[in-house]
């Protein structure tokens, strides 16, 4: 637990981080090992359905969307009837049943799958995401670095998870490998659920202690320079500045989630390496593990300094970041003559850069929406990030033109939408800090 209650002890990540972080770990490791095969698996005429390219990318783009969408009822559910640990531990069973139901190569018991897994997922991701916040006091300084290690913990799932793939997929087929990411689920659900005690909330910790958030602020005889000054604006703004952010989002999670279609694909047809395409999976999520400690590391020099960024700020250059690296895609197509082979080395680098540009916006994100939603509705604004992320998965349906287009004008798209979203962002950022002080 944090030890700040009376201002006298250095803080530090509290055990609960940890049980999250490897729910989190193994419920990503069956949601990317289900993915990475996913777009293949309906495009595969011996062991999948032998559906077209376009085909198969409407309904992956379909699926992602509602698989984010849900969260913001599961959220609000949360928030009003089930609590986040009931309805964490809900949603992990409806994504047992899903992963199972894919073991069986049937076109009915495939849509059934799909809707458990996006069900399960509504009530399981923003509220292991909400609880994580709730971990940290208000204020708390370690919230950042709290949510940089347990996007660590959805890296080494998603890391895993196509390796695993690839190796069952090979030897046995699509639906048994299937089969491994309901196993995942299973284990995330007994580490969940048998670590109760260390994921209260750090209010229900202090409220057992004798020590009530109120009680704290009395203590201390706060005014105005001790409230985080997040807290001293007012509700409607904190929310349009959010819903702001939203937008942003929207792009950048239509531009990010081709990996596990247009990319996947790419990887498997133009790519020259004797693997499939599955595989490609796995460099996003190595990255992300290689390169987020040595990001939190310079931030925290920064900080020491006080020179560290804002969210927003890193936002803005986690969207020139996803510009340059599909840039680099449309310099890899453009070499490759559009549709011929290139090395690996070309999406390697592109994803090294997307990575990063990750990890200064999706967790930097999740922990801006913890820190400047009202408290009252913090579940639901969680959702609504979620909600974002679901319009954009659904815009991944731009990878119908993936046929249409030469490749080099798809990546070449996607490249300025980017840079045009950033620049956005650039031109609203004076508005938005005042929106959002201290975050």
């Amino acid at each position: 637990m944090a030890e700040t209650i009376n201002g006298s002890k250095t803080e530090k990540h509290p055990p609960g981080l940890y049980v999250l972080f490897s729910t989190e770990m193994w419920e990503r490791f069956g949601f990317y090992t289900m993915l990475a095969m996913f777009t293949l698996y309906l495009k595969d005429s011996g062991s999948g359905f032998g559906w077209a390219t376009a085909k198969a990318v409407s309904l992956y783009s379909t699926y992602i969307m509602f698989l984010y969408a849900t969260p913001l009822i599961g959220g609000v559910i949360a928030d009003k009837f089930l609590g986040y640990r009931n309805s964490v531990t809900l949603g992990g069973i409806f994504l047992t049943a899903g992963y199972f139901l894919l073991t069986v190569k049937n076109e009915h018991m495939l849509y059934a799958a799909l809707v458990c897994i996006i069900i399960g997922n509504g009530f399981f991701k923003p509220n292991v995401s909400t609880m994580l916040g709730n971990l940290y006091p208000e204020g708390s300084k370690l919230k950042d670095s709290g949510y940089n290690i347990f996007y660590v913990g959805i890296n080494v799932g998603a890391l895993m998870a196509p390796i695993a793939a690839e190796i069952l997929k090979v030897h046995y087929g699509f639906n048994i490998a299937f089969g491994a990411a309901a196993i995942g689920m299973i284990i995330s659900l007994i580490v969940f659920c048998s670590n109760k005690r260390n994921t209260r909330s750090w209010d229900e910790i202090a409220r057992k202690n004798g020590t009530t958030e109120k009680d704290r602020k009395e203590q201390k005889q706060w005014d105005k320079c001790d409230v985080p000054p997040i807290e001293l604006v007012p509700e409607r703004k904190r929310i349009l500045a959010l819903i702001v952010i939203f937008v942003v989002v929207i792009v950048f999670w239509m531009i990010f989630h081709q990996n596990g279609s247009t990319l996947t694909i790419w990887a498997d047809e133009n790519t020259d390496w004797k693997v499939s395409g599955i595989i490609s999976n796995a460099i996003n999520p190595f990255w992300i593990i290689t390169l987020t400690f040595p990001l939190v590391w310079f931030w925290k020099k920064l900080a020491e300094k006080g020179k560290e960024p804002g969210t927003v700020t890193k936002i803005f250059f986690g969207m020139l970041l996803t510009s340059l690296s599909f840039f680099i895609m449309y310099l890899a197509a453009k070499s490759g003559g559009d549709h011929g082979k290139v090395s690996p080395l070309w999406l390697i680098g592109s994803y090294m850069i997307i990575s990063l540009g990750e990890l200064m916006l999706s967790p930097m994100g999740l922990s801006l929406v913890s820190k400047a939603a009202p408290k009252h509705l913090r579940g639901l604004m969680m959702g609504g990030w979620f909600l974002a992320t679901a319009i954009g998965n659904k815009l991944t349906a731009i990878g119908q033109y993936w046929e249409v287009w030469s490749h080099s004008r798809f990546f070449l798209i996607l490249s300025l939408l980017a840079l045009g979203t950033a620049f956005f962002l650039l031109i609203i950022m004076k508005p938005l800090k005042k929106a959002l002080p201290g975050v």
